[in-house]
């Protein structure tokens, strides 16, 4: 129970500062941890790395830290989804480091595995190489990637026990396991909390030993970034 916080902000009081690097869960709006996106931007913590495969959408999920002129850099794969980041990219105001997805994945779960870097074949001949070691194995070029660590990991879980193991539903178990491990302390979110012992041990995809602390979610609308439906046949043929 020692892990569990009254709030979202409660559990990130004394964790943020001013430059800190924030590794981020979810996968565009799907599985963010909104509640404590919510509080880093009510902190006022600014001059912030944000680790994440992207940076949501205008005013919603790590969008909010966009608009709150909040974030010095971003290491993500994808920010087409935003408009005011590419103003601020575009301005000079926010510093970009394009990592591609699977590179971004595997540098997270290294950081989480003590492991400081890999060679990879991804980006090899391109502008991600530029800068960076290459080395031949098998006839073969690879470049290497750094692992990444971060001050403080936030991510959503859909179940959770108050010893801070975490089950992920269906699409939200996308970079919430891989940032988990790869915080020096790691808050998570959670829609539902048991007691210890209620989960399935074979169900548990985040081993409480990689969460410090643990909150519950709040009922919120869980957004779409875009939504393309068909027109219905009864209604065409109106």
């Amino acid at each position: 129970m020692a892990k569990i916080h009254a709030s979202a902000a409660q559990a990130l009081h004394d964790l943020l500062a001013d430059g800190q690097t924030i590794a981020v869960g979810g996968f565009g709006l799907s599985g963010i941890p909104a509640d404590l996106i919510d509080a880093v931007r009510d902190s006022g913590a600014k001059d912030l790395t944000i680790v994440s495969n992207n940076m949501g959408v205008d005013g919603k999920g790590l969008g909010v830290l966009i608009e709150a002129g909040q974030v010095r850099k971003v290491i993500a794969s994808y920010v087409g989804e935003n408009k005011l980041f590419a103003e601020q990219y575009l301005a000079g105001k926010l510093e970009v480091e394009f990592t591609p997805q699977g590179t971004l994945a595997e540098r997270l779960r290294a950081g989480g595995a003590g492991i400081p870097a890999f060679y990879t074949r991804t980006g090899v001949g391109t502008l991600v190489a530029e800068g960076k070691p290459l080395k031949e194995f098998d006839g073969v070029t690879y470049v290497r990637e750094r692992a990444i660590t971060a001050d403080v990991a936030l991510v959503h879980a859909h179940t959770a026990d108050t010893d801070g193991n975490l089950i992920y539903r269906y699409t939200a178990r996308n970079f919430n396991p891989v940032v988990a491990t790869a915080g020096a302390v790691t808050v998570a979110e959670a829609e539902v909390i048991v007691q210890p012992g209620e989960l399935n041990p074979n169900h548990i995809v985040t081993p409480g030993v990689y969460v410090q602390r643990l909150v519950q979610a709040t009922n919120r609308v869980k957004d779409i970034e875009q939504r393309t439906v068909r027109q219905r046949l009864e209604a065409a043929a109106v």
